[in-house]
């Protein structure tokens, strides 16, 4: 990765929801407003701060650019673009988000 981007898997197990009552909600249905999503981190290039491989990210599927690579497909987005992390590494003193 080059500058400040991130290489992100997609989280297929966050496709489809169940609502309280346990009705599935495919993917695919349309929802009112944005919808943001969780992914996990892949690959940084060499100028991300506040990001690192492993950490989960909030980000705006909206607004992705995906790239296939070894038949695997993945996210490409700036540091800017992300709205959270959530990492392990932060240890239990701290809530391990940042928002």
């Amino acid at each position: 990765m080059l500058h400040d981007r991130l290489m992100v898997e997609i989280d297929r197990e966050s496709g489809e929801r169940r609502s309280s009552g346990g009705i599935v909600i495919p993917a695919t249905a349309a929802m009112g407003g944005r919808r943001l999503a969780w992914s996990r981190v892949v690959a940084i290039g060499p100028h991300v701060r506040a990001v690192e491989a492993g950490d989960r990210v909030l980000f705006d599927p909206e607004d992705k650019s995906e790239v296939e690579v070894n038949g695997e497909v993945y996210v490409v987005m700036r540091e800017r673009d992300v709205h959270a992390v959530a990492a392990d590494r932060l240890g239990e003193a701290s809530a391990g988000l940042y928002l």
